[in-house]
Formats: structure tokens, C-alpha cells, sequence
């Protein structure tokens, strides 16, 4: 009868592919030529898959353009209409961010906390002996297991500074590298301002300049009394030199953009390794889908 026939067909589907992989049953009938499969898709699967199509496409281009250009560089220009001077965080580069450390905890922590860094996750991963960070980079009673905080009343520097200063341990993610870069650069000479400073990169900002005894002092070259677009280091007011400023500023730089996410490297590393694996699976997923349908189309 009926039931007789179908055995059959699945005797004959079965002996007819034994060769393939044990994915299927080992009973299972696989129809060849197309035969017998099902007919055409409805109007309604057409249309999700259209709009599939539609979506994978622009989607696809996003993560090109988010994995290429980086999800802040729309950040990096200044709105001053400010030149920005072009930089690359170097995170392979451990002795730039120990210089950067030392910067750090010597001219910024006072104000600036780390509150989600650790003295001893950053001292591991720069290479920096334990010991060493006590004596050389930790100037309060903090253990080297305790956060990165300071010790400032935030009432305090509010009435002194307007705000309180911010926690900068994300800011070259809230920001750019970049930003913060020229930020560090482009502070000068404003008698207007509290402090006596203001900066092209963040105009009339709360904060004086930490820097300027490294740096010294920069005054604006205007070309009339509206038209300043570019600054003037006066010649022996800081104990760098130019190219010595700059270096500090990159190893401040790179520092931050380290601590703003300290795992980056160790993930960059894997992966690597995840990408290869992912590629050797897709080369052993064709041809096991190329062995097991050959006989089907």
C-alpha cells in the first residue's frame, strides 16, 4: 500500500545517499533534480526578503564606516573653526605611557580623578613594578589596589573653578584623542579670563593652565583686532622646548586614551585570532554545505 511505497522511497533516497556526512537520518529522503521540493515562495516572503536585501546593504556600510573612521572623530574638530593638528595614539608604545603616568599623577590628579582606573591594573600594564608606583607615582596614603581619586572637595572647586573638574577618565572616548591633544597645546595668554588663560581648542574654559611652566606662555598674533589665527610661544618662558612640549603632551595623550579603555590592546590581540578562526570555519562550513547538496541542485 501507500505506506509500503513511501519505505521504499526512503530505502532507495537512503542507499542513494549514504555517501553524504550523517546529518541527516539515516533514513532521510533526498530528492534530487528538485523534485518534489515545494513551489514557488508566497508574495509575502518575497517581500521580507526584499526588504532583508534593503536593509543588510546599509547596514553593512555603517559598520565600514564606524570600523574605518571611529565612532568620535566627528568630535575632533574643534567648533572654534581651530586647525586641528592631526594625531595617532600609540598604544604599542609603553615607555610614551609611563611618561604619561608620570605626567599625569604629577600635574593633573590633584583636580582630575581616574575613579575607574586602579593605580596597580595601570602599573601592571605599563610595566611598572609595584614598589616602584608606591614610592615614584602615588603621593597620598592610597594603596596601590585603590582607585585613581583626589582628594578635592567638589563644594570647593566649584566656587573656585565654577565646576567642579571632571573625572577624565573616559575623555578620550567622550571626545578624541585628537581633541584632547590640541586642547593641551592650544592654551594662551587672555587677561580677560580668571585665571589669565583661555584656549583655542575650548574657548573660555574654567581651568588655568597646569602645563605652563613646561610649556610657557603663549600670546595670539592677530592681524587686526578681530582676526587671531595663530599663536606665538614667547621664546624662554617655559623649561621645554618645543618639540620636548609636544612629546609630553603625546605621552599625556596616550595615557588617557590607555586608561579609557585599558583592555583595547589584549582585545585588538585576540581578535586577530578570532578572525582567522572564523575564516577557517567558513572555508570547512562551504565545502561540508557544498558535499551534502551536491547531489540536490
Amino acid at each position: 500500500g501507500h505506506h509500503s511505497t513511501v519505505e521504499a522511497g526512503y530505502a532507495h533516497g537512503s542507499d542513494r545517499n549514504d555517501h553524504l556526512l550523517r546529518v541527516l537520518h539515516a533514513d532521510a529522503l533526498v530528492h534530487a533534480g528538485g523534485e518534489d521540493q515545494a513551489g514557488p515562495r508566497s508574495r509575502g516572503d518575497a517581500m521580507r526578503c526584499a526588504v532583508m536585501k534593503a536593509m543588510v546593504k546599509p547596514g553593512l556600510a555603517l559598520i565600514v564606516l564606524f570600523w574605518v573612521f571611529g565612532p568620535a572623530h566627528a568630535l575632533a574638530a574643534s567648533v572654534t573653526g581651530w586647525d586641528m593638528e592631526a594625531f595617532e595614539p600609540e598604544l604599542q608604545n609603553q615607555p610614551s605611557m609611563q611618561r604619561g603616568f608620570r605626567l599625569y599623577v604629577n600635574y593633573c590628579l590633584g583636580c582630575h580623578s581616574l575613579q575607574f582606573q586602579r593605580y596597580e591594573r595601570t602599573a601592571d600594564d605599563l610595566g611598572i613594578p609595584h614598589d616602584i608606583a608606591l614610592e615614584s607615582l602615588i603621593f597620598t596614603n592610597q594603596k596601590v589596589g585603590d582607585l585613581m581619586t583626589t582628594a578635592m572637595d567638589l563644594e570647593g572647586a566649584k566656587k573656585w573653578f565654577g565646576a567642579p573638574p571632571p573625572d577624565l577618565t573616559m575623555i578620550t572616548r567622550v571626545r578624541d584623542p585628537e581633541w584632547l591633544y590640541n586642547y593641551l597645546k592650544t592654551f594662551y595668554v587672555d587677561e580677560t579670563r580668571p585665571f589669565g588663560v583661555n584656549n583655542r581648542v575650548f574657548p573660555n574654559v574654567g581651568m588655568p593652565h597646569v602645563l605652563a611652566d613646561l610649556q610657557g606662555l603663549q600670546v595670539e598674533a592677530c592681524d587686526d583686532a578681530t582676526e587671531c589665527s595663530e599663536l606665538f610661544l614667547v621664546e624662554g618662558s617655559g623649561s621645554l622646548s618645543e618639540t620636548e612640549y609636544d612629546q609630553a603632551v603625546r605621552d599625556i595623550t596616550n595615557f588617557l586614551h590607555y586608561v579609557g579603555d585599558p583592555s583595547r590592546v589584549e582585545r585588538y590581540r585576540l581578535g586577530i585570532y578570532v578572525l582567522l578562526f572564523l575564516v577557517i570555519l567558513g572555508v570547512f562550513t562551504y565545502l561540508l554545505n557544498r558535499e551534502i547538496w551536491k547531489d540536490v541542485h
